[in-house]
């Protein structure tokens, strides 16, 4: 399609105004971004940048004010040239001017370049032990600020400001480290309670965040054990088999070191566990007394003790009945009887005399009765009982006393003076305990002849004049002997027959009236336990 045909005429408007246009687009123009302000943080990259139109070949210049180093470096292309700090430290805290020449036209346009470091949250210390009762020191640190005179840090307690610091007039032109510092003194009110440091970075105008960073930290307050107790379950006095459960409590940080133990007699003390709980699953009635719990803390080195009585409630335990020096004494020694038991309530002690249906209760002292001189009628048998509200218990033990012989009785039938040929019978009792035992010595010059009895009776048969002298009658037994002399008379036999007659006569009258007698004094001798036996009629020409 052939062009269209325009007149002249109009042309020459339309490429005058075209020109013009041209002319007002190539017009030298210069710009720097970031304009006027920017605000970085030390240690990013920041890159300015400074463009120019209109002009084909433009030259660049940086500087700062004073004509401080740049701390960057400058990279131009064509139309545009840039300044890059990487990273931005302190030292770019300046004024920054960008100089562009262009056919001998010069233009300058300035940034101002402001910084700031607030990189990380504060830092919290304490001393390296916070015992309760010491100065505790609380050091709050802050690293890297920039600019620090604009830094304010606070430390705080729960919501109690402890201090606060500023640090204006402070000028730095590098990053720095802060701190402050509190100490008070500790108690045990502290511990858990939260420490607070605060750090603000407030700087009029600057945009940046966060302009406030805080760190927090729990107070770990070591204290010794306090308000020790022991607590018992199901109560200090409980009955015997059921379950006891000791626990110590205590106050301490950090947590206590448990040990238990329990009052021996004598002062001796008995090692159990270390826990805090004693457990005691059958309580026994020897698991009554005074137990200690002893708590240590092992940062402080601090102890406490508390203590408790426990009481295991029994029926009377350990009864025992003893007789000193024994329960068979000789009459007129000294003889103690004792009684003794344990349990809880205390046990209540009778003891009794019981001799037949007659009982007799008798006064003791602390379970103990004292006979000085023990006689026969002391002899019998003694009981004690002990008593309390869970049950009673009994003992008895049977006092025998012994006793010489004693009230010896000597008979001697017909008489001491006899005939040859009679029969001679002499008869002892007495009173012993045991029984005693008895001979018959006759006694002559070269020899002695001992005959034993037949129930306290000893007899000869047929005397004649050699059965004539002096006879002792010894009665004994383990306790001791008593004895006693018989002088027997043998005369000759009568030779007239008109003189026997009358004899056995009398002889006879006296048997009538001995009988009876003889079985009266063999029934008291047997009463007085007399036992043993002997016959003269082989035994007279025995010679020991």
């Amino acid at each position: 399609m052939p062009s269209e045909q325009y007149p002249k005429t109009e042309i020459q408007p339309f490429v005058k105004n075209l020109a013009e246009a041209a002319c007002e687009v190539k017009a030298f123009e210069m710009e720097i971004t970031p304009a006027d302000r920017v605000v970085e943080r030390i240690g990013a990259t920041l890159i300015l940048t400074c463009n120019t139109t209109g002009c084909a070949l433009p030259k660049f210049s940086w500087r700062t004010q004073m004509d401080y180093p740049l701390g960057g470096k400058v990279y131009n292309n064509k139309t545009h040239s840039t300044l890059t700090m990487n990273p931005v430290s302190a030292e770019n805290y300046n004024d920054y001017l960008c100089t562009v020449i262009c056919n001998k036209e010069k233009k300058e346009k300035s940034v101002k370049v402001e910084l700031y470091s607030f990189p990380s949250d504060p830092i919290i210390e304490t001393s390296a032990s916070l015992v309760v009762g010491e100065t505790a020191t609380v050091i709050c640190k802050i690293h890297d600020v920039f600019p620090s005179d604009h830094l304010e840090l606070l430390l705080k307690k729960d919501e109690q400001i402890l201090h606060r610091k500023t640090f204006e007039g402070d000028v730095s032109t590098k990053t720095e480290t802060k701190t402050v510092a509190y100490s008070f003194n500790l108690t045990t009110e502290d511990n858990g309670k939260e420490i607070v440091c605060v750090a603000r970075l407030q700087i009029a105008g600057m945009d940046f965040e966060p302009k406030e960073r805080l760190t927090s930290l729990k107070l770990n307050a070591n204290f010794g054990p306090q308000n020790t107790s022991i607590n018992a379950s199901p109560g200090n006095s409980l009955m015997e088999g059921h379950f006891l459960k000791l626990t110590c409590m205590t106050d301490s940080n950090p947590p206590a070191q448990v040990f238990w133990r329990k009052h021996l007699a004598k002062e001796t003390i008995q090692h159990f566990i270390e826990n805090s709980v004693l457990s005691i699953p059958h309580a026994h009635f020897t698991d009554s007394g005074q137990y200690i719990c002893e708590v240590v803390n092992p940062v402080t080195n601090k102890t406490e003790k508390a203590t408790t009585n426990i009481v295991i409630q029994a029926p009377p335990k350990n009864a025992s009945l003893m007789v000193f020096p024994s329960s068979s004494v000789k009459e007129g020694e000294s003889v103690t009887i004792s009684c003794s038991a344990t349990g809880v309530p205390a046990v209540q002690i009778i003891l009794e005399k019981k001799i037949g249906d007659v009982v007799t209760t008798l006064k003791t002292e602390d379970g103990k009765y004292t006979i000085d001189k023990v006689q026969p009628e002391d002899a019998g048998k003694y009981e004690c009982t002990f008593t309390n509200k869970f049950g009673n218990h009994s003992l008895d033990v049977e006092l025998d006393v012994k006793v010489p012989p004693q009230n010896i009785t000597v008979l001697v039938y017909p008489s001491e003076n006899v005939k040859e040929g009679e029969n001679v019978t002499i008869m002892c009792s007495t009173y012993s305990n045991p029984p005693s035992q008895m001979i018959l010595k006759k006694v002559n010059q070269d020899e002695e002849i001992i005959l034993p009895a037949v129930n306290g009776t000893f007899t000869l048969y047929n005397v004649t004049k050699n059965d004539t002298g002096r006879y002792l009658l010894d009665v004994f037994n383990e306790v001791g002997n008593n004895i006693k002399v018989i002088e027997i008379a043998v005369v000759g036999k009568l030779e007239k027959p008109d003189q026997i007659m009358p004899l056995m006569i009398a002889l006879s009258c006296v048997t009538a009236i001995a009988i009876p007698v003889v079985a009266i004094l063999i029934y008291v001798s047997r009463k007085a336990k007399i036992n043993g036996s002997y016959s003269l009629v082989k035994a007279l020409r025995l010679k020991v």
